[in-house]
């Protein structure tokens, strides 16, 4: 089971809150008058001491996590050129609504995603990790995809290519495709311009999900691609996700192992 930080959050809060808390109401005053009855000079004892110390600081963490951003690691290429593997990012917690730390039950609604956004899930097929992809097709859009070109209720997305990616490539069964040049392109996603590569790697994976066959979101779900079109796991093969596993929108990249220019880029 993955380490869930925002789980141990909440325990550190409740618990330093509760050392605290009771002994304010049933200890503190009793200690302190002895302390003074016998002249001696009054110190809390050092769990209460740390609890105290420690309680507004954890508070404080997990409300600014919770409510109003998160940061995040990128893992995969799957969203190159956009995110790159080595880049941190923050993510904001109430763009979609705000939920309960752990628990995510949707507290207040706020908004909902929209074409192109960049979201973090965590879906049904992998709940204890974390994913990112771009929204391509919202509830009751009609999607289809269809070689190297995405349909959105009837509608081909444009796109225009920028210049040649010569970088390698590699499936998802780490076969190396060497001396193969992609295509990096300008996607317009109802106004949302942003790069995407497309490599030949479709042509030795034919088990990327493709056809004529329009794809219906269900209704509180929504379609998910990589950037990274010929090297991404995404609604391709799964499914649409749905919006209660919607973790927030990824907006920032605040530090990069890959290049320090990188650092400030505002995503969209």
């Amino acid at each position: 089971m993955a380490f869930d930080f925002a789980l141990t959050l909440l325990v550190l809060t409740v618990l330093f809150g509760l050392v605290w808390g009771l002994d304010r109401a049933f200890l503190y005053r009793a200690r302190k008058r002895r302390a003074e009855e016998t002249g001696k000079d009054y110190r809390d004892p050092w769990p209460v001491d740390w609890s105290r110390s420690l309680f507004p600081v954890v508070l404080l963490v997990l409300v600014l996590r919770s409510f109003v951003a998160e940061p995040f690691r990128i893992p995969s290429p799957s969203m190159y050129p956009t995110l790159k593997v080595g880049d941190f990012i923050l993510v904001n917690k109430f763009s979609y609504g705000l939920r309960l730390p752990v628990f995510h039950t949707k507290i207040l609604k706020v908004g909902e995603p929209k074409r192109g956004d960049i979201v973090v899930f965590r879906p049904p097929w992998s709940p204890d990790q974390d994913w990112i992809k771009r929204v391509v097709g919202l509830p009751g859009d009609k999607v289809v995809v269809r070689g190297e070109q995405v349909f959105v209720n009837g509608k081909r997305v444009e796109t225009q290519p920028i210049g040649p990616y010569a970088g390698d490539v590699s499936d998802k069964y780490d076969r190396m495709i060497m001396s193969k040049q992609g295509m990096v392109l300008d996607e317009n996603l109802d106004g949302v311009h942003h790069h995407i590569i497309e490599t030949p790697l479709a042509h030795f994976a034919p088990n990327v999900p493709n056809g004529d066959n329009p794809v219906t979101v269900p209704q509180n779900c929504y379609f998910v691609m990589g950037d990274n079109r010929d090297d991404s796991d995404d609604s391709r093969y799964h499914g649409c996700v749905p919006e209660k596993d919607l973790v927030g929108k990824a907006f920032f990249i605040w530090l990069s192992l890959h290049s320090m220019n990188r650092i400030g880029t505002v995503l969209h």
